[in-house]
């Protein structure tokens, strides 16, 4: 969202809170441009913020917001029909105990009905309801909201985005309920399934969120000690290094390092013996964290993720778990290509084997985004390839891309489809078989492709070797066309990417382009 529109909204926000009762209609015909989805989302977003800050405005602004996304016809339903639906939902979590063989029907019957205009309903009941309940059966508020929001973070139907939301407030509200100082067991445990629903939110910030998320698995081991719940210990510390370990803000080396040290806690009571699934999962969570890692010996914690993966793998077998054993398979096969240690012909082939054993699981039919992940990961394999003949390795490399591509279009899936036009170009220009012009051509096309979406504002270092990649065909060709034209802008390509070599210190490239 354009910030200077942002603002626009915010004034728009205000004018509607300050004017006189009745005459938000003529504020609003007053501002049609503004009158979108967009502000519906800052509206709400306001709201969020007045709330946690006390304002009493929030809940009427909260009701304005659903009724502009009702006009829009943003919800599907009136406030009333909101209403109605989510009493039968929270009656039927009641008397069922919020078992997902009743509820998941009637949430299935009402897929329409769960959008913003749900999540803002429930808001302004839960406000109202809670701030005028008797004490004493303010804890079964709580538990029944607690519940609905684990039965929408897991349902698997819907608009996944609006079921987050709606589980967030859920949360969000049972807290206001469940305190560290009368509910602490309580408290925890909502505060991790608050941590989980922002680590999984699509709207809003993704740091942002990703802080929260943070901030709530610590709250949450504030009274999950290892002494006291070992398990659920166990647990958190597992949710949190999956937190720091996608995180964005701070620095990218500490991150890593807390999202390893906090595995390793949980490895503590994970163990083979006693939890033999929850210690694979976090053996190979462990393994991706020490893939990425920036401190310490790169050899070493390569050594470490491959140990890690493959210990993972005793327990994740294609019989029992064949989707994890697939992605552990592809995540291997990812660290083996990059391996400093022994033989790089036999770790390159190890790669190969391991990416054919995801392509067991990850077929194009079931998981065609992940297949196509693994088709285009097996491409760099076959193009780094030592052992076997160079021409044909190649050749199956352009094929594996090409199979990726099927998948990976540039409308579907825009940065895979730039990254694997990027990958095909490379092999283009090293290919032995066919027209040496007609395959520098596929490769300048391919580089021009990649530009369209690895812009030099977005993915600078990427649009450098790219630009880098583009000079080198363009030099090729002038070489065997002689096109005085190619010459120059192979320079000019050398030139841009220059720019962001030596912004980023990338002596080895940097060097190449001026040669």
């Amino acid at each position: 969202m354009d910030e200077n529109r942002r603002q626009d909204y915010l004034k728009l926000i205000d004018s509607l809170l300050s004017c006189p009762d009745g005459e938000e209609t003529q504020t609003l015909q007053a501002n049609p441009e503004l009158v979108d989805a967009e502000l519906v989302q800052v509206m709400l977003s306001v709201a969020e913020q007045m709330a946690a800050e006390g304002d009493g405005n929030a809940s009427w602004l909260r009701k304005y917001a659903v009724e502009i996304a009702h006009s829009l016809g943003m919800v599907a339903a009136t406030p009333e029909e909101y209403l109605q639906f989510l009493m039968q939902v929270l009656e039927t979590i009641d008397e069922s105990g919020g078992n997902q063989q009743v509820v998941y029907p009637l949430l299935k019957a009402n897929l329409d009905k769960l959008d913003d205009g749900l999540t803002q309903i429930l808001q302004v009941w839960a406000t109202k309801t809670l701030a005028k309940v008797e004490t004493q059966q303010a804890p079964s508020i709580a538990y029944i909201l607690g519940s609905l929001g684990n039965r929408m973070q897991e349902f698997p139907l819907g608009n996944k985005a609006s079921n987050l939301e709606t589980a967030i407030a859920c949360y969000q509200n049972a807290l206001e309920v469940r305190t560290r100082e009368a509910m602490p067991v309580n408290w925890a445990m909502t505060q991790n399934n608050l941590a989980i629903a922002y680590s999984d939110r699509i709207l809003g910030d993704k740091a942002n969120n990703i802080e929260e998320a943070i901030a709530c698995y610590q709250n949450a081991l504030e009274v999950r000690t290892r002494e006291a719940m070992p398990v659920n210990w166990a647990m958190t510390q597992n949710n949190l290094a999956n937190a720091y370990s996608e995180r964005i803000l701070g620095d990218k080396a500490n991150n890593i390092e807390e999202a390893i040290a906090c595995f390793h806690n949980a490895l503590q009571v994970r163990t083979r013996e006693a939890m033999p699934v929850d210690w694979a999962m976090t053996q190979n969570n462990l393994a991706n964290a020490y893939s990425d890692r920036i401190l310490g010996d790169k050899a070493n914690n390569i050594e470490d993720a491959i140990a890690c993966f493959h210990n993972a793998l005793q327990v994740y077998t294609r019989e029992a778990f064949p989707i994890d054993w697939a992605r552990i398979q592809h995540n291997l096969a990812n660290v083996y290509r990059d391996r400093i240690r022994e033989d790089k012909a036999n770790n390159i082939e190890n790669a190969i084997a391991c990416y054919h054993n995801a392509l067991e699981v990850r077929t194009r039919a079931a998981l065609p985004i992940n297949w196509a992940n693994t088709q285009d990961n097996l491409g760099l394999a076959y193009s780094n390839r030592i052992l076997g003949d160079k021409a044909q390795n190649i050749e199956e490399a352009i094929a594996l891309y090409h199979n990726a591509l099927e998948i990976r279009t540039r409308e579907a899936l825009p940065l895979e489809w730039a990254t694997t036009q990027h990958n095909l170009a490379s092999a283009y220009s090293n290919r032995i078989f066919g027209d040496k012009a007609h395959n520098l051509e596929n490769a300048i096309a391919c580089c021009q492709n990649a530009l369209e979406v690895l812009t030099r504002e977005t993915f600078p270092r990427n649009w450098a070797r790219i630009q880098y990649n583009l000079g080198n065909s363009l030099r090729e060709r002038f070489k065997l066309l002689g096109k005085g034209e190619d010459i120059q802008q192979a320079i000019a390509s050398y030139k841009l990417a220059i720019q962001v070599f030596q912004e980023t210190d990338n002596q080895e490239l940097l060097a190449n382009c001026s040669y």
